[in-house]
């Protein structure tokens, strides 16, 4: 894997927040498989207890149960911390429609708390989950950093802001941080339930289950999906870059393009089904299309992902088959 032989200092000390969800699980389980240590900071609130019992007698790993809202939490959390991948956030668009005073008490209050936890325990490294929302309805494609449009939803309002956080960190105080601007991050232990679960694994669920998916809209958007192990790759190695490439976001994907219809139809025949979908209103919030341009995340973080949609995919379907 692009992250298997990356090297860090002995006895590294990582806090992963949102440890319990399913991009931060995946993320202790590389670092600890990596012989480094992890501390992990959940509220429980969208994440899952069974996503890290495997880790509790691991002697490298210790869990936080407290919600980053708060200060003096997220100050615990951060002493004695080498680098801090902040994960902890609430997505999906349309619930950010719905609730966005909590979201913004959340992902962009929550994350500055990080921030200013990091800063005074001199953490070394500040990676953060940000997103392709930010894009809004730039109508270009590939997506490139520097080329945003209108901001479509709360969430990718509060995304946004974290990145301007961030990048005022680097700037006034010294600490190097890092934006992670995911493309529809998709693989194991993605959850499949939910009036806002990703796309993927509903549809596989659902496959499995016996039941006819709904594709909002007619289909035809697109999206990069991105296969869990490119974006650990992306945030260990961004633990690893330059100052120079701190106080910037990067856009994290494989770089391709597939179409929802396709996706669909892809998944039918690897389950060996003929099911045709039910087809619902657009969602609110949503963009059309996206794809990214990696370049600048291959140029100054080493990125260079390895696993493409159709290697994920297959990973994921066997995934799902043996745990739902």
């Amino acid at each position: 894997m692009g992250y298997e032989n990356l090297k860090f200092p002995e006895n590294s000390l990582f806090l992963v927040t949102g440890g319990a969800g399913f991009i931060g699980s995946n993320l202790c389980e590389a670092i600890l498989n990596m012989g480094c240590r992890v501390r992990c900071l959940d509220d429980l609130s969208t994440g899952k207890q069974k996503h890290i019992d495997m880790f509790k007698d691991n002697p490298n790993y210790e869990f936080i149960k407290g919600d980053i809202k708060d200060l003096d939490t997220c100050m615990k959390a951060c002493e004695g911390v080498d680098y801090v991948l902040n994960q902890a956030a609430w997505g999906s668009v349309p619930r950010s429609i719905e609730m966005p005073l909590f979201y913004c008490k959340n992902n962009i209050e929550g994350t500055l708390n990080m921030l200013e936890a990091a800063r005074q325990c001199g953490v070394k490294k500040f990676v953060y989950a940000s997103s392709s929302s930010v894009y809004g309805d730039e109508p270009n494609l590939p997506k490139t950093e520097g080329r945003e449009g209108n901001l479509l939803s709360p969430y990718a309002l509060t995304k946004r802001c974290d990145e301007e956080w961030a990048k005022l960190y680097t700037k006034l105080y010294g600490l190097d941080t890092y934006g992670m601007r995911y493309f529809n991050v998709f693989g194991r232990r993605q959850d499949p339930d939910g009036a806002y679960a990703a796309v993927i694994p509903k549809f596989l669920k659902q496959l499995l289950n016996g039941e006819v998916p709904t594709i909002n809209g007619d289909g035809k958007q697109s999206r990069d999906f991105t296969y869990i192990d490119n974006v650990i790759e992306a945030n260990l190695k961004a633990c690893l870059a330059s100052s120079e490439a701190a106080g910037q976001a990067y856009n994290i994907a494989y770089g391709g393009r597939e179409y929802l219809i396709d996706i669909y139809y892809g998944l039918t025949d690897a389950l060996g089904l003929k099911v045709e979908p039910n087809f619902g209103p657009d969602r609110a919030g949503d963009i059309k299309h996206s794809n990214a341009d990696i370049s600048k995340a291959k140029r100054l973080l080493g990125y260079d992902p390895e696993y493409s949609f159709a290697d994920g995919i297959k990973l994921a379907i066997e995934w799902y088959k043996e745990n739902l």
